[in-house]
């Protein structure tokens, strides 16, 4: 499964830019490819214009050489609003050491009012890749990165429906297409390390959020490519937020794939938030 999918779903939903308090978040997503995750979240309100969130998940899929493979994922984030524009950093730990992983270091300056918020977003990612050696020849390492650029918006087009809309371009110091690095992608092409997000040229996506009451529908579409053999996978998700109680809510999601190398798929999730202090 996508491990920063189920992320995001849990990033992006609720008021996190409330004016003070804190939110705590957590849970969980499986697919029918028999892909596992699970994450808990928090986000802290440090002042009124300042804020720090964290995140840390688990991800578990079965590669085709019968290896189970589970995957981490951790980061820190700090945003600062000094009102109308702001600025967002963050770190993150993505992978398995031993098989692929990464660091990456995100920034982004966005502006922002009642209705609109533009952003510019930045991305460096210090990848490693640890090639098992075999009777002809020994295992290494392989060290490369790549930088990303990108935009996103969101628009609050009435009092209860909102537009987000986003896109990111990476640039890899190495050559990672099929024929380009045949240590990298012998391995790569055979496992479903290349369909977690992890190595892609470009990623965009748009959503239409409603609320209805209480209740808050959101639909997403995303599409990205693949760095490594150029497949385009497309990805549909329909949540639903509904609370729990008078500090919590719970959301539903279901969504389908279309992959050119992975074909379809469908994953199902439930989050939970409680907000503290509000």
């Amino acid at each position: 499964m996508r491990w920063s999918r189920a992320l995001l779903l849990i990033l992006f939903a609720g008021p996190v830019w409330a004016v003070d308090g804190y939110i705590l978040g957590g849970g969980v997503e499986a697919d029918s490819a028999d892909g596992l995750a699970a994450a808990v979240f928090t986000d802290i309100g440090l002042s009124e214009k300042t804020r720090l969130s964290a995140t840390f998940g688990r991800s578990s899929v079965e590669l085709p050489r019968g290896i189970d493979l589970s995957t981490s994922y951790a980061d820190v984030g700090l945003d600062h609003w000094f009102d109308p524009v702001g600025i967002r950093s963050e770190v993150a730990y993505w992978g398995d050491n031993d098989f692929l992983d990464s660091l990456d270091w995100r920034g982004a300056l966005y502006w922002r009012n009642d209705k609109v918020t533009l952003s510019g977003d930045m991305e460096y990612r210090d990848f490693e890749f640890n090639i098992a050696g075999s009777d002809i020849r020994p295992g290494r390492d392989v060290r490369f990165h790549a930088k990303g650029v990108g935009l996103s918006a969101r628009f609050q087009l009435n009092e209860t429906v909102s537009l987000n809309l986003m896109g990111i371009d990476y640039r890899y110091n190495v050559d990672l297409s099929i024929g380009g690095n045949r240590d990298i992608t012998d391995f790569l092409s055979v496992s479903r390390l290349s369909l977690i997000n992890s190595l892609i040229d470009y990623r965009a996506g748009a959503g239409l959020g409603l609320d209805i009451g209480d209740q808050r529908w959101d639909f997403d579409y995303r599409t990205w490519k693949g760095e490594v053999d150029g497949s385009i996978t497309h990805s549909a998700t329909l949540n639903l937020t509904t609370p729990i109680g008078k500090r919590g809510d719970i959301q539903f999601g279901f969504g389908v794939d279309d992959s050119d190398t992975y074909g379809s798929i469908t994953f199902f999730n439930v989050q939970f938030f409680y907000y503290g202090g509000y």
